[in-house]
């Protein structure tokens, strides 16, 4: 039997949620959030799909009751404000760290062995922030930002080629934020050929750069953050874990001499099993590469000083 609690029953909590029961990834679904109803609604609406769609997970919804996530396997953290158009990640720090130290902190009251998957933003910091002060160990942390900009990414080489998107591999590592990102271009490829034998330069050029502002282009169609491929993305992720799939994942994870780095969580490949990050893989970067990597944890680093600021650490 697995459990598997979402906190936060907004777009992407809910859309995470939805796809993990569709897919029968744990036994029980929980979604939970501090709105009166709103959880409890989604859950119910959910539940009535089950025999529309063949599925037959339990779900249940609550209102602030963290006692229902007892004993839960895995836990996805969404909550915190939603990114508005023109505001960047970063600047949702203030709130949204004093909201995830709190929920993390229920959370363990009632699963203290329990895996966290987090997706609230700024990513990468709040990933920091959980790995720091839950006394989880450090590869019960994953932050969730690499699988949904490697799968953008993707999506634009698809585009650049005109080619099969199942075809297309690709990985991005870095920060998860728009200048922080790393997209790589030497590793990705086209059914294992690379792609530069398929576009231009100046193409690939494009892509990384849609790839980069792949949220925010989002963000100004929509008003308000995305929510199914950020919610197939947490989903992929829990899939990973729950049935030890090992797949090997760019997720945000704590660092401890790998790539040259210590005490911070940044995106790098990493095999997501059981154990949650089972192993962090060390690929060889070019020059470029490198010096983008090493402004990119800078700027993570930065953005992890203010917690300090903040006293939030």
């Amino acid at each position: 039997m697995s459990k598997v609690t979402v906190v936060g029953a907004g777009n992407v909590g809910a859309t995470g949620a939805n796809i993990m029961a569709i897919k029968e990834v744990a036994n029980e679904v929980v979604l939970i959030d501090i709105k009166e109803g709103l959880s409890e609604g989604k859950a119910l609406d959910m539940f009535q799909t089950e025999t529309l769609l063949d599925f037959d997970t339990k779900l249940t919804g609550v209102t602030n009751d963290y006692k229902a996530t007892a004993n839960s396997d895995v836990v996805v953290i969404t909550s915190g404000i939603p990114r508005k158009p023109g505001m960047t990640r970063e600047e949702l720090i203030g709130v949204n760290a004093g909201i995830v130290k709190s929920v993390v902190s229920s959370i363990i009251e009632h699963s203290p062995n329990a895996i966290l998957v987090i997706v609230s933003n700024p990513m990468d910091t709040m990933t920091y922030l959980a790995a720091k002060t839950s006394g989880l160990p450090k590869n019960h942390i994953i932050g969730m930002g690499g699988a949904l900009d490697s799968s953008r990414f993707k999506c634009y080489l698809s585009k650049a080629l005109n080619a099969n998107i199942n075809d297309i591999d690709g990985m991005v590592i870095g920060g998860h934020g728009d200048t922080t990102m790393l997209p790589l271009v030497s590793k990705a490829s086209y059914k294992g050929l690379p792609v530069c034998n398929f576009a231009s330069k100046e193409t690939l050029d494009q892509v990384v750069a849609d790839t980069m502002v792949g949220g925010a282009t989002l963000t100004k169609l929509l008003g308000t953050s995305a929510w199914y491929a950020p919610g197939a993305a947490l989903a992929m992720v829990v899939e990973s874990i729950l049935q030890d799939q090992k797949k090997m994942i760019p997720s945000c994870v704590y660092l401890d001499g790998e790539y040259g780095l210590n005490d911070i969580c940044i995106g790098v490949p990493a095999v997501i099993g059981r154990n949650g990050v089972e192993k962090i893989v060390e690929i060889e970067l070019n020059e470029e590469e490198k010096a983008k990597f090493a402004a990119s944890a800078e700027a993570v680093a930065k953005t992890n000083a203010i917690l300090k600021e903040i006293n939030a650490l």
